[in-house]
């Protein structure tokens, strides 16, 4: 195998089992703290808020430079050691600051990497939830191993638990090989060009809206399943369920590309949202229905991530692969994570959980009227396989 396969996968591995053990227990870690709704959505926003620059930045530097592993090493070593300054205070500027600094580079590392991985891929993109299943495989690992961990202990080990996540990250980068665009993909397509097309700015703008959706999901989601009783272990269970379904669609994400087009892929999953996010809205005291929640995580992320991530490779080319990434994770998980979480923040407590979630369904539902008018992607079905 030419590919790289277990280097590339390792690093979806630990980065992922960084975000689980980021995602679920950071605002249990913050209201810990002291910090409440609205300082917790502020540093959300913040930790999210940064993609909205250095993607892009670090984007223009590696097309530019064609040094997209050495600028993820960098990025990942930055991250470890900022990060560790979390290990010191727990004032609110304190937080403030070193949540922008970590965030800065954290963020940079993730979208050169997808492009790295498609530059390994080549003609095959299809292999690409082959590896990024992995990620997935780490997230589960992290997010029930501390789910059961905090049981037993303070909560005020996670900081240094995920700086060692980090560090592992990084060593990962070292060992893996580069990979570039090939010389003979140099069109001649200028970046705005791309970024005209009517399709390319709609496709955008649905991923802006699904993570807006999403925004509450990430940062509130812990806090909601305490308020109705449920303990740090079945939490981390709940969590670790959406991302197995997320794995099985992964496994077999190359058999639905053959078998549907994307858009119909991207269309369905936005349905299964809006039903995700008003189950979550409505029927938090009933265990079995949030279950079935989580398990349209496969949907709601798994699908609608892998046919961002084949939209991008068709959209963008080689030749503007990182800048498409950069911008793809910019304006959805940037943009969009930032105002979910500050949204979510502001609102928590004025308006009640069930109020928040339910704007996530009807975010959902202008996505899906947008993706459903203007991105018809039957044409590009086949290219992507």
């Amino acid at each position: 195998m030419s590919v790289p396969y277990w280097r590339l996968s390792g690093f979806y591995f630990f980065y992922f089992a960084t975000l689980g053990g980021f995602l679920p227990y950071w605002s249990l870690y913050l209201k810990d703290s002291g910090f409440n709704a609205d300082q917790i959505g502020e540093l959300s926003a913040l930790l999210v808020g940064t993609k909205i620059i250095a993607p892009n930045l670090w984007g223009w530097v590696a097309d530019y430079t064609g040094k997209s592993l050495r600028i993820i090493r960098i990025a990942s070593l930055f991250a470890v050691v900022i990060f560790a300054g979390f290990l010191v205070d727990r004032d609110y500027l304190w937080f403030a600051w070193f949540t922008i600094g970590f965030s800065f580079f954290w963020n940079a590392a993730l979208p050169q990497f997808e492009a790295v991985t498609l530059f390994h891929l080549k003609s095959e993109p299809h292999r690409y939830s082959q590896i990024r299943l992995w990620g997935s495989v780490g997230f589960i690992a992290t997010v029930l191993g501390i789910g059961w961990l905090l049981e037993k202990q303070s909560i005020s080990m996670l900081p240094a638990i995920i700086t060692v996540l980090l560090a592992l990250i990084w060593i990962v980068t070292l060992m893996t090989p580069d990979a570039h665009a090939s010389d003979r993909e140099t069109e001649p397509v200028g970046l705005m060009q791309i970024l005209k097309k009517p399709e390319v700015l709609a496709f955008l703008i649905v991923y802006l809206l699904l993570q807006i959706a999403h925004g509450p999901y990430y940062v509130f989601y812990s806090i909601y399943l305490k308020q109705y009783h449920y303990s740090t272990t079945i939490t981390g269970i709940l969590w670790a369920l959406g991302v197995c379904a997320e794995i099985v669609l992964f496994i077999y994400m190359r058999r639905l590309l053959k078998r549907y087009s994307l858009r119909h892929i991207l269309l369905f999953s936005i349905v299964l949202a809006v039903v995700r996010w008003l189950m979550i809205a409505w029927c938090a005291n009933h265990l079995w229905l949030l279950i079935f929640a989580q398990l349209l995580h496969a949907a709601t992320f798994g699908s609608a991530h892998a046919a961002a991530i084949h939209l991008v490779h068709l959209y963008f080319g080689r030749q503007h692969q990182g800048k498409g990434q950069a911008l793809y994770s910019s304006l959805s998980y940037g943009v969009g994570g930032m105002t979910g979480s500050l949204y979510s923040g502001y609102y928590w407590e004025s308006m009640g959980p069930a109020f928040v979630y339910s704007m996530a369904a009807v975010a959902c539902g202008f996505a899906f009227v947008i993706a459903y008018l203007w991105i018809g992607f039957e044409n590009t079905q086949h290219q992507s396989l």
